[in-house]
């Protein structure tokens, strides 16, 4: 709790947060964050007016092009015809209309990280695009980009051991 104090006057109000508590549950469990909790209830009851970008029954390329315009600041995307077919399939499957989640570099607005600042007249290029339908949503993978692998049905933990005579552990790798 040593940087609380110095941190508290950017409590909400100052910087649009709709509430700003003190969490200490590392140190006293779940009662250090109960009132995080009940922040977060409250937060949820309140009325929003959230919206997407675009509606979400346009073509899924559509709704790339409005990420890459407004977001970005590019023209639109760049997309191979195999990449076309797939997110023609897609929609064909009834995941048209879902909405996009980008996976580019962080690097650059663009998808060349050697261009910084706020580039334009820039494309950007679809590699691939995946479903994520248990999540919701369609995520086009946009210049190199990698993706983590998702979990396997077995936690590796159950193959780690520790000898308790020798102090060997084994099942790590």
């Amino acid at each position: 709790s040593s940087g609380i104090n110095a941190e508290w006057p950017l409590r909400p109000g100052k910087s649009g947060a709709f509430d700003a508590q003190v969490a200490e549950h590392w140190e006293k469990g779940g009662e250090g964050a109960v009132n995080l909790a009940h922040a977060v209830v409250n937060a949820c009851k309140t009325p929003s007016n959230f919206k997407f970008l675009y509606d979400l029954e346009q073509p899924l390329i559509s709704k790339m092009n409005i990420i890459v315009q407004k977001i970005y600041g590019g023209e639109g995307v760049e997309i191979s015809e195999e990449i076309a077919d797939k997110i023609k399939n897609l929609e064909n499957q009834g995941y048209g209309n879902l909405p996009i989640c980008m996976a580019k570099t962080h690097l650059s607005l663009s998808c060349d990280v050697s261009k910084k600042g706020v580039p334009t007249g820039f494309k950007v290029p679809i590699q691939d695009v995946r479903l994520s339908a248990g999540a919701g949503f369609v995520y086009p993978l946009a210049g190199t980009i990698s993706t983590m692998p998702g979990l396997p049905t077995r936690p590796a933990f159950y193959n780690i051991d520790v000898d308790t005579d020798t102090g060997d552990i084994t099942g790590l790798f």
